[in-house]
């Protein structure tokens, strides 16, 4: 195993085209609930501990070698906002090109030719943590971090917030990171049916009359 490969499948730039998502933090800003380093904080804690923590589990099962067609379809169930689905496979596509690039093998070739149009994006990330020799945790702690680090710079363009501000925030974040990515793998080990199905249906309502908007700074 190399935690190196880890820093690559995490990082920002890595081509999977997650900077053009906001991770409900556009509406939030328009809505008036996401204002400042506070509310910010207040709201990545909640998308952590609910789509977070189901996404996150989803990618240590797929890292652990669970069924993909099985987690797609719990991932389905998990995800009741069509626009959110979308997304999702939207993204599940971006990341396997360049995961299939970076870390070529027969399990992601698999996944795409069952998916032409894009598995979920958390399966995809679990199958490629597997690829590049990470464990489950690993892939547990790259989504957990996903989740709250793409509203967090989100934030800073939409409310002009201050980056050192925004990256505090993930910082403070970093041992609730931690427990997720744990609780994640604990449940993965015990199959597809003791996932946990946490969610956050305010996103879901929002993401809807989002992705309805005719002029957005983010795809979501």
């Amino acid at each position: 195993m190399t935690r190196a490969a880890l820093l690559v499948l995490a990082d920002g730039r890595f081509p999977a085209g997650g900077h053009a998502h906001s991770g409900g933090a556009e509406p939030a800003v328009k809505a008036g609930r996401l204002r400042d380093a506070r509310d910010l904080e207040a709201f990545c804690r909640g998308r952590l501990h609910t789509v977070g923590l189901a996404s996150a589990a989803l990618a240590a099962a797929a890292a652990l070698g669970l069924d993909p067609l099985e987690l797609d379809e719990a991932a389905d169930a998990r995800t009741p906002s069509p626009a959110l689905r979308a997304v999702a496979r939207k993204l599940g596509r971006q990341l396997m090109r360049a995961a299939r690039a970076a870390w070529p093998c027969a399990e992601l070739d698999a996944l795409a030719a069952a998916f032409p149009k894009g598995a979920h994006q958390p399966v995809v990330l679990g199958t490629a943590a597997r690829a590049a020799g990470l464990g489950p945790l690993d892939a547990a702690h790259c989504v957990a971090y996903e989740s709250v680090s793409g509203p967090a710079t989100a934030a800073v363009r939409l409310l002009s917030l201050d980056p050192f501000q925004a990256t505090a925030v993930l910082a403070r974040l970093a041992p609730e990171m931690d427990q997720v990515a744990e609780h994640a793998v604990a449940a993965a080990r015990e199959g597809v049916d003791a996932l946990p199905a946490a969610s956050a249906p305010l996103l879901d309502v929002t993401a809807e009359q989002h992705a309805a908007w005719p002029v957005r700074l983010f795809a979501s």
